[in-house]
């Protein structure tokens, strides 16, 4: 007999029925038995007995013995625990390991989000996060779990696996004691394990190993175990086997948590000092603070003040985050929180600040996080000009949700006024734009990804080049260093050619290759960044059938052959198609945007020449042919001397007009040949 349970509360159904339809019930000896079922989320035992008056009728009993009290548990979370009892851990793991469907399950198991609320990747409210089935920004969730009888407060801070998000993860880990490391059984160890592992270790924190999709039949645990033992170099005896998909192994990983994983410090007697983790912009009650309380205890009503921005404000309303933001009346040291103060300015509570009280101010500031540094530039700009201020608004509200964006403004002489914008990688490049234009109605044009490159002049000076037009003249450089990266490839042993080429392609320089399994191998160049910025990871996916990963770090400057490439319509330079290339590669782009612009710039009445130059050297040139009259067609005959004179005369109005003449460069032709500068840069 099975039963289905719809409701977390103890369920009682009457049923009536003939002792002889029921293979179960049809000794009618008995007076009652019990039958007990257990289930990956659930322990519950039916109770049958048989009612004597009346022999037809049997009343069932199904007492729910596990998720009652977790629910319960979850309803009660808001409940103070002592801080030995608080855990605050983050998960973290390489992109599609199962974080977001492990975080979902652990809200589920602990009560924290009921059955009829609960969908997939919960805790990713954005559209763009449930459309891409990626995590973009982290999130925390607060939860309640009971072992013997004991309460214990867990705070979860789900982080992103993508190595452009990286910085949202070295946040969470700050704020953290502990971390869940989420492995794919089947896949194992990949490039963003690693560089999370680190991560992880150099904040100290306590790592729980947790195989996942063990459930799947290509599930290897045995084999991913020495993997995780080899290469990160864990001990994983004690390692979790669980399947977040069928709530396996989801109890163990709770009670590691609260066995394994240290409380917080017990410092709550201390002048508060809390540390901002994250925050966002709401249109009605402004800056909407995430922080976590290191020592201290702070309550609603209080005037906080940040350290570094030297502000003060009172607040209105305090809470925790489970997921949805619930209001308390205070929080101490060790939780995790949020504190709305009616903050206008975004400048004023950035990620990282410290938040003490303004009559008792701690001396020492929290070490916050370092300054991120951008990877990427590209130029942002309005389609409408009308939209410029709107654009700035946008961008330091964006920076406030999102701390490792930078940007400045920039003008440009095609597309009139923008920002030129710092981003970490190409999909957090393209996730801003996106973000930009959804949740804040702009129409954009970006320019092509480039990178900033370090200019040593012949008087001493050193100036940094994000864009082509402010490069300095050849007669005043003695040399350009542009960006390198370290990057490491993982990939199985069937594509090691493939991806060596690949990287030997983009001028990368061979490091080392080590393999860390009998089918999988470690390759590791030193590359320009230039030179990654394009599609270098597309092409690392589709030669690898999706299997490579890779990882990269920035390992300095070093100088190359680097030129300008100058674009000139009918003798005049066009700065904004200006791009800085590889002297090998010059002249297959030069060659490439010529013949883009001929076929995207409109014919004029005389002919236009467009042309690819180095300094005053022209490496390719097409010509757009003159729009031509036929002056000819009232001559039906005579003298040839005619039709030349009528010709001479022609030619040279076309001259003088050449000479006055303007060639406008459409929009679309920009956008056209920005489009073509990232395919072949």
């Amino acid at each position: 007999m099975s039963a289905e349970l719809s409701s977390p509360l103890t369920l009682g159904l009457s049923i009536k029925q003939h002792h002889s339809q029921s293979p179960l019930l049809k000794s009618s000896h008995f007076s009652a038995f019990s039958l007990s079922q257990s289930s990956p989320l659930f322990n519950f035992s039916l109770f049958i007995t048989k009612n004597v008056t009346r022999p037809r009728s049997f009343r069932v009993f199904c007492c729910q013995t596990g998720l009652e009290t977790a629910v319960q548990a979850g309803q009660d979370r808001l409940l103070k625990v002592p801080t030995s009892n608080i855990r605050n851990f983050s998960i973290i793991a390489h992109i599609d390991h199962g974080k977001s469907t492990l975080a979902d399950k652990l809200l589920q198991m602990t009560g924290t989000v009921q059955k009829r609320d609960m969908k997939e990747q919960f805790l990713d409210n954005m559209d763009l996060e449930r459309e891409r089935g990626i995590t973009i920004k982290l999130q925390a969730a607060r939860m309640r779990w009971v072992i013997e009888n004991e309460p214990y407060c867990l705070n979860l801070i789900d982080t992103p696996g993508h190595v452009d998000f990286s910085y949202e993860v070295s946040r969470s880990l700050a704020a953290c004691e502990g971390a869940l490391l989420v492995v794919d059984a089947s896949q194992g160890v990949e490039a963003q394990t690693l560089a999370n592992v680190y991560l992880a270790l150099a904040n100290n924190l306590e790592i729980i190993p947790v195989l996942n999709k063990i459930d799947l039949p290509g599930a290897e645990p045995d084999r991913v175990i020495q993997e995780i033992e080899e290469v990160v170099g864990l001990d994983c005896s004690n390692a979790i086997l669980c399947s977040a998909k069928e709530g396996i192994g989801i109890n163990e990983i709770l009670n590691a948590i609260v066995e394994r994983i240290p409380p917080p410090s017990n410092t709550a007697g201390c002048l508060l000092r809390a540390l901002i983790f994250d925050s966002y912009y709401d249109p009605y009650r402004g800056v909407i603070v995430y922080f976590r309380v290191v020592d201290g205890t702070i309550k609603k009503g209080d005037r906080i003040y940040f350290m570094a921005s030297e502000k003060d404000y009172f607040v209105d309303e305090i809470g925790v985050l489970s997921p949805n933001q619930l209001q308390v009346k205070e929080l101490q040291a060790g939780e995790v929180g949020y504190l709305s103060a009616s903050i206008r300015s975004v400048a004023d509570a950035r990620v990282g600040d410290t938040i003490t009280h303004f009559s008792k101010k701690a001396e020492i500031q929290l070490p916050g996080y370092e300054e991120v540094t951008p990877m990427v530039f590209c130029g942002l700009f309005p389609v409408d000009a009308d939209q410029f201020p709107e654009l700035r608004d946008a961008l330091e509200k964006l920076q406030l949700n999102d701390a490792a964006l930078k940007f400045e403004p920039e003008t440009s002489s095609a597309m009139g006024f923008g920002f030129r914008c710092g981003f970490l990688g190409l999909l957090h490049m393209e996730i801003v734009q996106e973000r930009l234009e959804r949740e804040y109605n702009l129409s954009l044009i970006t320019t092509a990804p480039s990178v900033v490159y370090r200019v040593n002049c012949i008087n001493g000076d050193t100036v940094e080049c994000s864009n082509p037009s402010l490069l300095p003249e050849p007669g005043q450089r003695r040399s350009i260093e542009e960006p390198f990266v370290k990057i490491e490839m993982l990939t199985p042993k069937d594509y090691i050619g493939s991806l060596m080429e690949l990287s030997q392609d983009r001028r990368g320089k061979f490091m080392e290759m080590k393999f860390i399994t009998e089918n999988r191998a470690s390759l590791t160049y030193e590359l320009p960044l230039a030179e990654m910025v394009g599609d270098f990871f597309d092409q690392l996916k589709s030669r690898s059938k999706g299997y490579a990963s890779m990882e990269y770090t920035f390992i300095g400057y070093r100088e190359s052959v680097l030129i300008k490439l100058d674009i000139s319509i009918n003798g005049d330079l066009v700065e904004p198609l200006a791009t800085i290339v590889h002297k090998d590669k010059a002249y297959a782009i030069g060659r490439a945007l010529t013949q883009k612009l001929k076929e995207l710039i409109p014919r004029q009445m005389f002919k236009v020449p467009i042309q690819a130059c180095i300094g005053s050297k022209v490496i390719a040139s097409e010509a757009l042919s003159a729009i031509r009259k036929d002056v000819l067609a009232k001559c039906y005959g005579g003298d040839i001397t005619r039709k030349k004179k009528l010709l001479k005369k022609q030619a040279e109005g076309k001259k003088r007009m050449k000479a006055i003449g303007k060639v406008d460069v459409p929009q679309e032709a920009f956008m056209a040949v920005l489009k073509l500068e990232k395919e072949v840069l």
